[in-house]
């Protein structure tokens, strides 16, 4: 028996405001088997400013796509959903559970991530330009604490329903399950991230820290700044995947590190959550391929040093404000201290070692990113004597406590970095 749930794929037009109707994507449950079909709108084909929504898995060709991975779905069309969080908020607010990825996509709000969108008619709505402010943090504060609470009171759980799309938009954010929404200023739009239940420091204070220190290391690193709201710290990133004009924002293909390696979040997919296999897609997909690996390879040595073991595929991005690709801003960083001294694993593999965040494995294989040896030591050298001497001084810069620099020191340049692999783990 099959059973189908239809949306139809809108992409706003590289450089332009202008919203098309891309594709049609329909969700198939064949005997318990999700299978996912999509097609091009042959009028978009025939236009000569079309782009592929992904150049690998869906080129631009009058074909039928089919695919069973993801619940059905297609990576790029996944990168456009919400995460966890988001997926919450819609299953809170549908009173549901049992949603397809089709269901996910279409009650999505429309700032979404990238350039997609989704909906049920042949031709676009008229684009929605309003945006939560920030004067509406303190409200967006107190709903998504509300959400993030178990034990959330029966007698409050259809008020926050009724609040959950104006209040808290599931927003489509690269990364994972923290509280979240997204906000405009006058600079323009930033993804916002709330503290959570159970946070063991100001994780809003350490992550615009973090980001500022990958700057001084040299890394293309997003924009961030913090508000203070109703006694919380709250993190303001710059949205990477959108640019100002007069009109509107221009929005950005992206698709995610996940995506370009063709992988699962599931734990038997970890063997394709590689830095060298990432290496291989930059290389191919990005407009500016040499510089790009070596930045990537930057990124790599500085999660090590500051130990951020969440380094996974969906913390990776590429896109493309244009036509071709490129590299998106690091996002996401953040330290974890802890209590091995000799190893710690980074969430993808490094090198010939495997996972291990040390200087030997993250040189053993610099040729696929296009750094030899030497060059790829001077960097270790040089991004190690920067995040030992400078990442208090830049936590302290941005208001986190001396407390929780101390709960956070051991993150930073752990001594199992500089030992021999050998040693460490045998053979």
């Amino acid at each position: 028996m099959t059973s189908k749930a239809r949306a139809y794929v809108y992409l706003q037009l590289p450089g332009t405001l202008e919203v098309v109707t891309a594709a049609f994507y329909q969700l198939e449950n064949r005997s318990g088997v999700p299978t996912g079909i999509f097609v091009y709108n042959p009028r978009y084909l025939g236009r000569a400013d079309a782009v592929p929504l992904e150049p690998f898995e869906l080129p631009l060709t009058p074909a039928r796509f089919e695919t069973t991975k993801l619940r059905g779905n297609f990576g790029c069309l996944r990168d456009a959903s919400p995460d966890s969080w988001g997926r919450r908020l819609i299953e809170r607010h549908m009173g549901r559970t049992d949603l397809s990825e089709v269901d996910y996509l279409l009650n999505s709000p429309e700032d979404r991530a990238g350039a997609l969108s989704f909906g049920h008619g042949k031709t676009p709505p008229a684009p929605q330009a309003r945006f939560n402010r920030i004067v509406q943090l303190p409200k967006l504060l107190a709903y998504a604490h509300a959400m993030d609470e178990e034990d959330l009171d029966p007698h409050r759980s259809e008020e926050l329903a009724a609040q959950v799309t104006e209040l808290v938009q599931p927003d489509t954010a690269m990364g994972g399950a923290r509280p979240k929404n997204g906000v405009e200023d006058e600079e323009g739009l930033w993804l916002t991230k709330f503290s959570a239940r159970g946070d063991q420091w100001n994780f809003a204070r350490v992550e615009a820290a973090m980001l500022a220190l990958a700057r001084e290391c040299g890394l293309r690193a997003s924009d961030a700044k913090i508000v203070d709201v109703a006694g919380h710290s709250v993190v303001l990133v710059r949205r990477f995947d959108r640019a100002r004009i007069d009109g509107g924002y221009l929005r950005h293909r992206m698709v995610s590190g996940l995506t370009m390696l063709g992988a699962e979040e599931s734990h038997t997919e970890r063997g394709r959550w590689s830095y060298l296999l990432l290496a291989d897609e930059v290389r191919r997909r990005s407009r500016r391929s040499s510089e790009d690996l070596l930045e990537l390879y930057r990124r790599v040595v500085f999660n090590a040093l500051i130990s951020n073991t969440d380094d996974h595929p969906r913390n990776h991005a590429m896109i493309a404000p244009g036509r071709e690709w490129e590299l998106s801003p690091v996002y996401d960083l953040m330290p974890n201290p802890l209590t091995s001294l000799e190893k710690r694993d980074l969430a993808m593999t490094a090198g010939r070692f495997n996972r291990y965040a040390n200087r030997e494995n993250i040189a053993s294989e610099c040729a696929q990113f296009r750094i030899p040896r030497e060059g790829a030591m001077r960097i270790m050298d040089t991004l190690r004597d920067t995040v030992a001497t400078r990442w208090r001084a830049v936590m302290r810069a941005h208001g986190v406590s001396e407390g929780d620099c101390e709960r956070l020191a051991g993150a930073f340049t752990y001594p199992g970095f500089e030992l021999d692999p050998r040693r460490v783990l045998g053979g």
